[in-house]
């Protein structure tokens, strides 16, 4: 039986956001613009990527 997966990428700067959003971006494994990290689909994960919704792009 195999995960599901969600594909995240950072399509904005995080020059002037809040730090926590920071960390937050930096925990889904992110570091600059248009990386891609593949995260598994946990309750936790989803709402890392609600908090910074702003700034990622979700590509199931």
């Amino acid at each position: 039986m195999s995960e599901k997966t969600i594909k995240i990428r950072l399509v904005k700067s995080l020059i002037g956001t809040r730090d926590t959003h920071r960390s937050t971006v930096r925990g889904l494994g992110l570091r600059r613009l248009n990386s891609i990290s593949e995260l598994q689909d946990t309750p936790s994960v989803r709402g890392m990527i609600n908090k910074v919704s702003y700034l990622i792009k979700v590509d199931s």
